[in-house]
């Protein structure tokens, strides 16, 4: 049985919005070094602001001003700041109430030590000294002994609003795909596709995930398939993805290899991108060093009857 792998991975990509007007004129306010909230129907200041009433589901447009001093309600220390967040050394995470808000902000305060922190402690913000109408414009919270700071009047109005952010999506994990995967993937490493039979309906899947996804019961016959297959469906990418030196358009394929009962995903190759069909048949076509067939190319076998792979769409 061989070593279970394990791998770290990341999943990241950047997320556009745009913004309708109670969100830009809450971020174009932080730009100003301005905090606004909104006014309920029943008189409540909802710190950051929302664009329903989360109560009544009212639209709610009454923009406020707020103090940037506050009040501590809630906190967690994190001793090992991770990667994007607001402080790269140990801070609290903090829920707090701004002077004039009814509602609590989540954000970080710069602290010495979890000792420094309690519940009911007055703070305040700490503006980042470039601002461009994100959270991010808010660098932290502070410890604060002075006075409440009066709310201001601001309406909410600006001449130069923003009205879309790009925020950076990003996922930090460690993979493992376990014992049916990693015999799977050490297989391959030897240019040998394996996949697991299922005890009662005896189909064979690769890849293997352990368990029959028809009947439930777990797999453990590995079965060797392929090399060679018959390509199910298809699509041709006019896209090019970041990072990836492919030129398009090329076509990427699902491809039930000889002796699978399903498919599994691969770029196609060696022939033009509009000759691509439903029932061609194709063989890997494997790098020096790869643990995984770089695409597959046509064998020069006649076409597959669609009676053949139709359950395999």
């Amino acid at each position: 049985m061989p070593e279970v792998l394990k791998a770290p991975l990341t999943l990241e990509f950047p997320f556009t919005r745009s913004l309708g007007p109670v969100q830009s004129a809450f971020l174009t306010g932080l730009r100003e070094r301005v905090v606004l909230g909104v006014r309920t129907g029943d008189g409540r200041t909802l710190v950051p602001p929302v664009e329903y009433d989360p109560v009544t589901a009212e639209e709610i447009r009454d923009l406020v001003e707020v103090a940037p001093t506050g009040t501590v309600t809630t906190w967690a220390w994190n001793h090992r700041p991770r990667r994007g967040q607001p402080l790269d050394t140990p801070f609290a995470w903090v829920l707090v109430r701004l002077d004039g808000a009814d509602t609590a902000l989540l954000h970080a305060l710069d602290a010495p030590g979890p000792e420094a922190v309690r519940t009911g402690m007055r703070v305040r913000v700490r503006w980042a000294g470039e601002r461009s109408g994100a959270i991010t414009d808010i660098a932290c919270f502070e410890p604060y002994d002075g006075a409440a700071a009066p709310p201001g009047g601001h309406t909410g109005e600006f001449a130069d609003p923003v009205t879309g952010i790009v925020a950076p999506a990003r996922l930090d994990y460690t993979y493992s795909p376990g014992r049916a995967q990693t015999a799977y993937i050490t297989a391959l490493a030897g240019r040998r596709t394996v996949g697991e039979r299922c005890p009662s309906c005896r189909k064979v899947y690769v890849p293997p995930r352990g368990a029959c996804p028809t009947c439930g019961v777990a797999t453990a016959e590995q079965v060797e398939v392929g090399p060679r297959g018959t390509v199910t469906t298809f699509c041709i990418v006019n896209i090019k993805a970041k990072n990836l030196d492919i030129e398009v358009p090329y076509v990427y394929g699902h491809i039930a290899l000889d002796g699978a009962d399903l498919a599994l995903h691969g770029r196609i190759g060696g022939i033009p991108y509009d000759q691509v069909r439903m029932g061609l048949r194709v063989e890997p076509v494997w790098t020096d060093g790869a643990r995984y067939p770089d695409h597959y190319r046509p064998t020069g076998e006649p076409d597959a009857d669609y009676e053949t792979y139709k359950e395999l769409l």
